[in-house]
C-alpha cells in the first residue's frame, strides 16, 4: 500500500481562506481538553493565554518584544518555503547572529560610539547569513538534505554559545556566572515608545515584512521564487537557476534570523547568556505557515504566537503548571495548520499493489 496526495483542482477559496482560523479553533478546542485532563479550568487557561496579556500597557510592550523575533525569522522562512527550500535551522542562525553582533560590546567593550549599534546589527545579519550558508552550500553543490543539516547546526550553535559565555567571553566581574558583560548604553537598542520596554526590533520586523511582501508581489525576484517553488522544471525553462535560489533564500532567511538574534540580545537581554531564546526559531515555523507564507499575514500570526509565549508565562503562574503543556499547545497549532491546509488542498489516495504483479498494472 502507498499513500499519495493529489492536488484538488476545485479548491474552495472560502475554505482556503478559513484554513488558519479552523486550525486555531481546533487548537483551542483540543487545548482546552488537554487542560481539563491536567485538572485545570480550560476557560481560565485560554483566558490567560489570549486575553490577559492584552489588558495592561506593559504587557503590550512585552507582546511586541516577543513578536519581533518571531516575525523577523518567519518572514525569512517564508521566502525559503515558497521557493521549496526547507530551512529548519533558524534557531541556530538566530544564535549565531546574536554571537556575531555581540563581538563589539563584549570584546571591544571600551569602544563607545554611535557606530556601535548599526555595526552590531550588520554583524548579526552577517553571522546569521554565513551560518545559513553552510546548509545552502551543502544542498546546492553536494545535494545534501537541507532539513537535516540546518537542524543539526542548531545544536552546534547552542553548544558554541554555551562555551563562549562559560569560557572566553565570561564576565570577569560577574561572580563566575555564565554570562558576558552587560552591554554599554551605546550598544542597546532604544525603546520605540517611552511608556514601556518595546524596542526597535519590532520596528525592524514590520519593515522587513513590508519589504519582503513588496518583493514577492511586485518584483521579478518574487516571481522567480514562486515559479521555482511550484515547479523547478518550469523555472529552468524560464531561465531561472534553482542553485542561485537556494543561496538567495537561505542567505536572506539567515540574515533576518541573525538580525532577530542581535536585536533580541541588544534590546531585551542586553548581554549573552547560555540560553537567549525560548525556541523562537522553531516557533517561527508555525508563524510562517499560520500566516500562509505571506509576510503581512505573518505579522498577525507573529502577534498571535507571541501571545502564547506571554500568556504561557501567565498560565504557568496562575495554574501552577510547567512549560511542557505550553509547548504542546504550540505544537497543536502547527499540527492543525498543516493538517487543514493538506486536507483542504489535496486528496488522499491509497494505492494498493499486488506483490505478485510485475507489470505495475495491479495498482488501484
Amino acid at each position: 500500500m502507498r499513500i499519495e496526495l493529489e492536488r484538488r483542482p476545485d479548491v474552495s477559496k472560502l475554505f482556503s481562506i478559513l484554513s488558519p482560523f479552523i486550525a486555531l479553533g481546533l487548537t483551542l478546542f483540543f487545548g482546552g481538553i488537554m487542560f481539563m485532563m491536567l485538572g485545570k479550568d480550560p476557560f481560565a487557561a485560554l483566558y490567560s493565554f489570549f486575553i490577559e496579556p492584552l489588558t495592561e500597557v506593559w504587557s503590550l510592550h512585552e507582546l511586541a518584544i516577543k513578536a519581533a523575533p518571531l516575525i523577523l525569522i518567519a518572514v525569512g522562512l517564508s521566502v525559503c518555503y515558497r521557493s521549496n527550500n526547507w530551512n529548519i535551522g533558524a534557531e541556530g542562525q538566530f544564535i549565531m547572529g546574536a554571537i556575531a553582533g555581540s563581538i563589539l560590546p563584549v570584546v571591544f567593550y571600551e569602544w563607545q560610539s554611535p557606530l556601535v549599534l548599526p555595526l552590531m546589527m550588520l554583524l548579526g545579519m552577517l553571522g546569521g547569513a554565513l551560518f545559513a550558508g553552510i546548509p545552502a552550500f551543502l544542498k546546492a553543490h553536494l545535494n545534501t538534505n537541507e532539513i537535516l543539516t540546518s537542524l543539526m547546526l542548531v545544536y552546534v550553535a547552542q553548544l558554541f554559545l554555551d562555551w563562549l559565555v562559560r569560557g572566553p567571553w565570561r564576565n570577569p566581574g560577574g561572580m563566575n556566572f555564565p554570562e558576558t558583560r552587560t552591554f554599554d548604553a551605546t550598544a542597546i537598542l532604544p525603546e520605540m515608545i517611552a511608556s514601556g520596554r518595546a524596542h526597535w526590533g519590532f520596528g525592524f520586523a514590520i519593515i522587513a515584512a513590508i519589504l519582503v511582501w513588496f518583493m514577492m508581489r511586485y518584483t521579478l525576484k518574487g516571481f522567480e521564487i514562486t515559479v521555482l517553488g511550484q515547479s523547478q522544471r518550469a523555472g529552468r525553462f524560464a531561465g531561472f537557476s534553482s542553485r542561485k535560489m537556494i543561496w538567495f533564500s537561505m542567505l536572506l532567511s539567515g540574515a533576518l534570523a541573525g538580525l532577530a538574534g542581535i536585536a533580541e540580545v541588544s534590546g531585551a537581554i542586553q548581554q549573552l547568556r547560555p540560553v537567549i531564546s525560548p525556541g523562537y526559531g522553531f516557533t517561527a515555523i508555525i508563524v510562517a505557515f499560520l500566516g500562509r507564507l505571506n509576510p503581512l499575514g505573518i505579522v498577525v500570526a507573529g502577534l498571535v504566537l507571541a501571545l502564547t509565549y506571554l500568556g504561557g508565562e501567565a498560565v504557568q503562574v496562575s495554574l501552577q503548571i510547567s512549560d511542557k503543556p505550553i509547548r504542546v499547545f504550540q505544537g497543536l497549532l502547527l499540527f492543525f495548520v498543516l493538517s487543514c491546509d493538506t486536507l483542504i488542498h489535496y486528496k488522499i489516495r491509497m494505492m494498493w499493489y499486488d506483490l505478485n504483479d510485475t507489470t505495475g498494472e495491479g495498482a488501484r
